[in-house]
């Protein structure tokens, strides 16, 4: 199994996840694109010392982009992709919670 800083990139806070972690005790990190639900569940137990009971998994395709770039007076208009990204959304039993903001 990998280090547990290589699987968890980042957590994600939002409006809509501050409420679930609230109310279903339920915590969103983005993920690396390599890894499975055994492996989120092993990294989340390992790093904040908690008891996993269900890990959701939903990749997310990037989205058409368009970026127009301005030089020497000439406009240059580019289309592209912003990258795609492996979420997961992780419940803990009853009991436990994570603090986002003090690790």
């Amino acid at each position: 199994m990998k280090h547990f800083s290589k699987i968890l990139i980042r957590p994600i806070v939002t409006e809509k996840m501050t409420a679930l972690q609230e109310t279903g005790n339920k915590y969103a990190f983005e993920i690396s694109s390599e890894v499975n639900k055994i492996d989120v569940k092993k990294a989340v137990e390992e790093k904040f010392n908690v008891k996993v009971s269900k890990v959701a998994i939903s990749n997310r395709k990037g989205k058409a982009k368009q970026m127009t770039v301005k030089s020497n007076g000439r406009t240059i208009r580019t289309d592209g992709f912003a990258k795609s990204k492996k979420r997961a959304i992780v419940t803990l039993i009853d009991g436990y919670n994570i603090d986002l903001f003090s690790v």
